[in-house]
């Protein structure tokens, strides 16, 4: 590739954004120029070139519709971003770069020669593509456009302003399609990115890895409570403890992105919060290997219990056998119920698994009162 190409290459290799790239069927100029750029580093946190069609369907763990496809393309970049996500080693901002494609070889093709570049970011992701005049270039001219293509979507992910020209025959243009999300709860209301972590200052990031205590629940008020539970969890763990809120509740209506906003806004310039989709332990525990989460007691008795599993004792034990492989365990809360303050102590736990749970003692928290009641409490009478 000429010296405009690496010129860009310098550019990307001067932001803080980094990189999973898959390539398939061209691009390979891309990849030669990306580290053939001193600072490949500093952008690149692996590269796949999955070039047998069984290669791409190991890599996205299911077979795409079509293999060279604006589907196809953000299928394997929506996977690259989130191979990126588990390889960063902070929060630095993180891309999916993701290339299919089929060009000109040693025998005639039947079909068009085309490609489609798509890039995976936390706000959105666009995808590009073009189809090219037959026999106006060569293999390596036609793998030349499509490694440009790469490097262009890559720049603009990445905020770099210039371009390379690609240097299209009036046949041929790119045509594009995207979307992108107004912030980054709205990436997590539509399923874009696993998780956003919104600090008490109200600065959102996505995906960031996280280890310590979660308090998972509604929030549908903020209570005393819950900040009292915070607090003592905090001390009994000698870790940080987040709050959780998920869109996606077993046996409620989807939160909408306004309401996700207003249960969030309540913990402003007071504690951290974590948006994510899971409704289950085990989902979260995927999400937050690792971590401590903080329950009731009620909440434990319907953990163990296999009703919440589709009756089936099987499913359970797998579910919990998984959080532990995980490394993930409870700290449990006592509530008052019908037959007085229930503890850990009341729960038959299933046999072999008690290391993963351990009890807060009554003196140190005990809180009588629920959303749910404060909610009751506060609506109007009927008329």
């Amino acid at each position: 590739m000429g010296p405009e190409s690496l010129k860009l290459v310098e550019s990307i290799h001067g932001t803080d954004g980094m990189a999973s790239f898959v390539i398939a069927g061209a691009g390979s100029q891309a990849i030669g120029a990306i580290l053939g750029v001193a600072g490949a580093s500093g952008t690149v946190l692996d590269i796949q070139v999955p070039y047998a069609s069984s290669a791409v369907v190991d890599y996205l763990a299911e077979e795409p519709r079509q293999y060279v496809s604006v589907g196809a393309a953000l299928s394997l970049a929506r996977a690259a971003y989130f191979r990126a996500v588990s390889l960063r080693e902070d929060s630095v901002p993180v891309v999916g770069v993701a290339c299919t494609a089929t060009i000109a070889t040693n025998r005639p093709k039947r079909g068009e020669h085309r490609c489609h570049v798509c890039t995976y970011g936390s706000t959105g992701w666009k995808t590009s593509s073009i189809t090219f005049e037959k026999g106006l270039r060569t293999r390596d001219q036609e793998d030349e456009v499509v490694s440009e293509l790469i490097l262009n979507s890559l720049a603009e992910s990445l905020g770099v302003d210039d371009r390379l020209d690609l240097d299209l025959s009036p046949k041929e243009s790119i045509v594009s399609d995207g979307s992108r999300f107004e912030d980054l709860l709205e990436s997590l209301a539509n399923g874009h990115v696993g998780h956003v972590l919104v600090d008490s200052q109200g600065t959102q990031t996505a995906d960031v890895p996280f280890r310590g205590g979660i308090i998972s629940g509604s929030f549908n008020p903020r209570h005393e409570g819950h900040d009292q539970l915070a607090r003592v969890s905090a001390n009994l763990l000698d870790m940080p403890v987040f709050f959780e809120v998920s869109v996606t509740n077993v046996d409620k209506p989807e939160l909408e992105v306004s309401d996700i906003r207003s249960r969030i806004g309540q913990f402003n310039n007071q504690a951290n919060v974590l948006a994510t989709r899971a409704p289950v332990f085990y989902e979260k525990a995927r999400l937050f290997p690792g971590c401590t989460f903080i329950v009731g007691f009620d909440t434990l008795v319907r953990l163990v219990d296999p009703k919440y599993y589709g009756g089936s004792f099987a499913n359970m034990m797998s579910a919990i056998l998984e959080m532990r492989s995980l490394g993930c365990t409870f700290l449990v809360a006592g509530r008052l119920s019908d037959n007085g303050f229930r503890t850990l102590d009341h729960v038959e736990l299933p046999a072999g698994l008690s290391e993963m749970f351990s009890s807060i003692p009554e003196s140190m928290y005990r809180e009588d009162i629920s959303s749910t009641q404060i909610r009751m409490a506060t609506q109007e009478p009927a008329p």
